[in-house]
């Protein structure tokens, strides 16, 4: 749904976030699986896309990395985005499956292993914790020491999995796999909701999707702007880069995926429904 002014009627029935309008800042071509989830609840979404997944500015390296593919003992992927752009330029090279039969593959997290999955390949490795210590916590320093790796990733991202791996001994190669680049939202159509108490809530899926937002209202003072709103984290990581910028944060999901944020969302209003029921029943 584009951005707009006029909030829906609430739904008669027991749908959890009837009447609540949610702001999801994922990039367009993402965003539709969240959309779904909240729209199911019974939640409006205002799409206000802060950044877009675009290509790496050269593939050199990435095709490099690929032609050589099979001297690597470990092939790590913090993202879906990682894999998508992995295997389009694997499929490009005219590179076959069976190319990897001997390389152990790890996944951050359930969506990252389910793209692999849809590549007909299945992650050795995919932590409890779906973040970069997550995979450390999997992986034992005797297992890295002197192996090649490969960490196809986005341009900007943490360093604490690269360091941490170069410290245990890895041959590590990080390769630039894509870009994630600002998005363009309409800023000024979402202020006014913002200014007019239209939004029930801001969600956040990444720290990208974060420090794009900052940038978009750049100069602006953020607790001022999302005073009367709730912000939504997916994990610690994005949490704390939004606190980082001044973003006050007010759930974060313990489980690190579109489904673990959204029963958080679900929560978090059902918490408040209750605790505005106690006042009133004690007035």
């Amino acid at each position: 749904m584009a951005l707009q002014s006029e909030r829906n009627e609430p739904e008669i029935g027991d749908k959890p976030l009837s009447g609540r309008r949610i702001v999801i800042t994922r990039p367009r071509s993402q965003a539709l699986a969240f959309t779904r989830e909240i729209e199911k609840l019974g939640g409006q979404v205002v799409e206000f896309s802060t950044i877009a997944i675009v290509p790496p500015e050269s593939y050199e390296p990435l095709d490099r990395a690929i032609q050589d593919i099979e001297s690597y003992h470990w092939l790590i992927f913090t993202s879906a985005n990682g894999v998508k752009f992995f295997f389009e330029r694997f499929k490009a090279l005219n590179r076959d499956i069976s190319a990897l039969k001997r390389i152990r593959i790890a996944a951050i997290g359930p969506q990252t292993a389910r793209e692999l999955e849809a590549m007909s390949l299945r992650a050795d490795l995919v932590p409890e914790e779906y973040r970069a210590e997550g995979i450390l916590q999997g992986l034992r320093p005797e297992e890295i020491r002197g192996r090649r790796v490969l960490l196809p990733r986005a341009a900007e991202a943490r360093e604490v999995l690269p360091e941490t791996l170069r410290e245990w001994g890895a041959a590590l190669d990080v390769i630039e796999a894509y870009r994630t680049v600002g998005g363009g939202g309409d800023t000024a159509a979402l202020r006014s909701l913002l200014v007019e108490k239209e939004i029930d809530m801001v969600t956040f899926t990444s720290s990208s999707t974060v420090r794009h937002f900052a940038a978009l209202f750049d100069g602006e003072n953020l607790v001022e702007l999302l005073a009367r709103t709730a912000v939504g984290c997916i994990g610690p990581v994005t949490q704390s880069t939004a606190e980082e910028l001044g973003i006050r944060v007010d759930l974060v999901s313990r489980d690190y995926t579109i489904q673990g944020l959204t029963r958080a969302i679900v929560e978090y209003f059902k918490s408040k429904e209750q605790g505005a029921g106690s006042k009133e029943d004690s007035a």
